[in-house]
């Protein structure tokens, strides 16, 4: 189990429930608040629900970080088409694994979650769309469905309200790429895990054309409480423009990495200091990716600061999907920013040119500079190029690997001078590795 044990600066909303005896269970689930939620909105219009999400400040917790009451707001509720319910589990972030543990510990939240979300826009399907590498979740999660039906919280006229609601898992297939909205529900459809042209966005045609909900698994997982407490309580646990906790993927260079539940506008240097108890070895803090690989990244002067959307947007960086990872003083920069090229490039889809020649472009230049062999023109070329994919992709992957390798390359520029500077006889390329850029 990746959870540590409760730590007295969380504050538990969405994990409250985690450590107790079976809480995977539906027993444990319905003992300690399960499903009085969804009773409680069956009894509100969709209206009342999405005001009281709205509310809340909740924002999607996937990355983006856009308000979830607004999103569910676009929905035409009057659409003569099906509407559809789609949870994005695709959870692949490198450094993130906040889903993980929601699902593993919990997985009853989030069905409930997804009934309300069902019940907003009168959608009568739903897919739990979870990342291959997830097998023993994709088990865990069928199994808490499974009960669910068998104890009418799914199915038809699920207890006695005259709401039916059909819910199962969908398999992904291990590309990084279906973590985006679109591409995902072009891999539910059954086709090539592509991105669609936006507009229309899912909400007006989604699954199947359809009108669509979709949200991140730890999005889902906050509606319960809310709806159940109202969405003012919820809002005052965070920041004026979002509300309420999100759970933090703490790694790196630490004493105590796992997954701990912090409100909002949470410092940073108190929970790599507090949470993650301090750094490993008493070495010094070099920098921090404060959001998953995707994000740029912070020099330790830039870390005094705190974790809420607004105020890592002044800090030109982002919260993103909550993998934190803290690196110290031994960390080679140069081999990092290779390290997240590598898994751009190979994770591009290949649909769109800027991305797909763009990140084995930066990744061949990345090798050369990592193997001392390239120029100083090198690496305003990194630069330039990173520069020239932002915004010029059919989905975010492109600014996805810009966006760090950018960051990496203003703030650590000496180290990439410095690796030129290296003896010949220091210079030798590690096996496998590219000599050249032809």
């Amino acid at each position: 189990m990746l959870y540590n044990p409760p730590h007295p600066a969380e504050t538990k909303i969405l994990t409250r429930r985690f450590g107790l005896p079976n809480s995977e269970s539906l027993d444990t689930y319905l003992a300690n608040d399960g499903y009085k939620a969804f009773l409680k909105a069956t009894g509100m219009t969709s209206e009342q629900i999405v005001d009281e999400v709205k509310i809340s400040n909740l924002r999607g917790r996937g990355g983006a970080g856009f308000p979830a009451g607004m999103k569910w707001s676009f929905v035409p509720r009057q659409s003569p088409k099906p509407k559809y319910i789609v949870v994005n589990a695709d959870e692949s972030e490198p450094g993130t694994c906040k889903d993980r543990v929601l699902m593993e510990n919990d997985p009853h939240q989030l069905i409930e979650g997804v009934l309300i979300a069902g019940k907003v826009i009168d959608a009568h399907r739903g897919w739990i769309y979870i990342r291959g590498e997830y097998r023993y979740l994709i088990d865990i999660m069928d199994r808490a469905i499974d009960e669910a039906y068998k104890n009418g919280y799914l199915g038809r006229n699920i207890r006695g309200t005259g709401f039916d609601f059909e819910l199962s898992t969908h398999t992904g297939a291990g590309a990084y790429e279906c973590g985006e909205e679109s591409a995902l529900l072009e891999s539910l459809e059954g086709k090539r895990g592509i991105p669609r042209i936006r507009p229309p966005f899912p909400a007006v045609s989604g699954a199947f054309q359809c009108p669509t909900i979709l949200n991140n698994v730890e999005t889902f997982c906050a509606v319960p409480s809310i709806i159940l407490h109202g969405g003012q309580k919820f809002a005052d646990v965070g920041v004026p423009k979002a509300g309420g906790t999100r759970l933090l993927c703490l790694s790196g260079h630490i004493n105590t990495p796992g997954v701990y539940e912090i409100p909002l506008g949470f410092p940073m240097m108190r929970a790599i200091n507090e949470l993650g108890g301090g750094m490993l070895g008493g070495r010094k803090l070099k920098a921090v990716v404060p959001g998953g690989s995707s994000c740029p990244i912070l020099k330790a002067e830039e870390c005094d600061i705190n974790m809420d959307y607004d105020s890592m947007a002044k800090a030109k960086t982002m919260l993103g999907s909550g993998g934190m990872v803290v690196l110290d003083e031994t960390t080679d920069m140069v081999q990092f920013a290779l390290r997240i090229m590598r898994f751009y490039q190979h994770e591009s889809c290949g649909w769109c040119i800027p991305c797909r020649e763009g990140t084995l472009w930066l990744r061949k230049l990345l090798t050369r500079l990592n193997q001392g062999i390239g120029t100083s023109d090198d690496i305003s070329m990194v630069r330039e190029l990173a520069g020239n994919m932002l915004g010029r992709t059919f989905c975010p992957l492109g600014d996805a690997a810009a966006m760090p390798t950018i960051s990496i390359v203003e703030k650590f520029r000496d180290e990439f001078e410095a690796r030129l500077a290296r003896p010949a006889s220091s210079r030798m390329p590690a096996p496998g590795d590219l000599v050249s850029i032809a």
